[in-house]
């Protein structure tokens, strides 16, 4: 489940000086992460869709669980990532009870679309994907922008049950600002980010996660390691606060942004989706250290 590009405004002149810097090299890194090809194949059999989004062909794989299964869980990959992030994931889950669904974001992959707008459209594309699942409950899992496109669809869509978001940010601006090079000045960014809306025709500041919190109904995961220094930690806790349905917060101590879940954390996530409503196995008993309380 690893983001294997920087979010945003990694690649911004490396040589130059804040009264020089182009707004649009930063708007063109926001927009066009890049795409990569697909690393590995799945290992079980899948059902290969393309499927229509929001004005774009999402490419991606529906791995079916037996008959009787627990409900359907849908993975969203990070950004510059792909959906072959998710061959973990339904080795882990299909077994567990669920389908699996995976497809590659706009702009990633091979889907369509030019421009990524980590959520904006996405959340769209997504509630399309969900227009051809029968299976409930149905449970979105996201890593990094997907736990960010995940969260925003949530607050949106009643068919989303349950949500777990690993590394989400809190918002848009602030990641991009905190990921931006050192002597990139406030008014480059500015400069940066209106040439983005104007390019990929969306509002940077309508993609927040923690806006989106307090609207989330559903039951909301939240799974953030506290020594993240491209997300950092405060995104998870600026969430955790905004939320007020459901929620809890699993820390992985001295995780990162891209080095997965531990153990612990993978026994914390399938314990609490025991509790997911609609799931039609009775509830396991939950260990107490499913939460864990924030360190600052």
């Amino acid at each position: 489940m690893r983001c294997r590009a920087p979010l945003v405004l990694a690649v911004l002149l490396a040589a130059a000086t804040p009264a020089c810097m182009p707004p649009s090299w930063g708007a063109n890194a926001l927009l066009h992460p890049g795409r990569t090809k697909l690393r590995r194949q799945p290992l079980r059999p899948f059902e290969a869709f393309e499927w229509q989004g929001a004005g774009v062909p999402l490419v991606g794989w529906w791995f079916h669980a037996p008959e009787g299964a627990r409900g359907t869980l849908v993975y969203l990959h990070g950004v510059g990532d792909n959906r072959s992030s998710a061959v973990g994931i339904a080795e882990h889950f299909v077994p567990l009870g669920f389908d699996v669904v995976a497809y590659d974001s706009r702009a990633h992959g091979e889907s369509g679309g030019d421009a990524c707008t980590y959520g904006f459209y996405e959340k769209q594309d997504l509630a399309r994907v969900l227009d051809h699942l029968t299976r409930a409950p149905i449970v979105v899992m996201g890593t990094s922008m997907g736990a960010a496109v995940a969260l925003q669809a949530a607050a949106e869509d009643p068919r989303i049950a349950a949500v777990v978001s690993i590394s989400a940010f809190s918002d848009l601006r602030t990641a991009a600002s905190e990921r931006a090079p050192f002597f990139a000045s406030r008014r480059n960014l500015d400069d940066a980010f209106r040439l983005a809306e104007t390019e990929g025709r969306f509002r940077v500041d309508e993609v927040s996660p923690v806006a989106a919190a307090p609207r989330i109904a559903a039951p909301v995961l939240l799974v953030h390691g506290d020594a993240d220094t491209e997300t950092p930690y405060a995104h998870a806790l600026r969430i955790l606060a905004a939320l007020h349905g459901p929620k809890q917060l699993v820390t992985i101590p001295g995780g990162g942004h891209r080095g997965g879940l531990t153990a612990d954390a993978w026994r914390q996530v399938d314990a609490w989706l025991t509790h997911v409503p609609g799931d039609p196995r009775p509830p396991a008993p939950q260990p107490k250290s499913v939460v864990t309380s924030p360190k600052y």
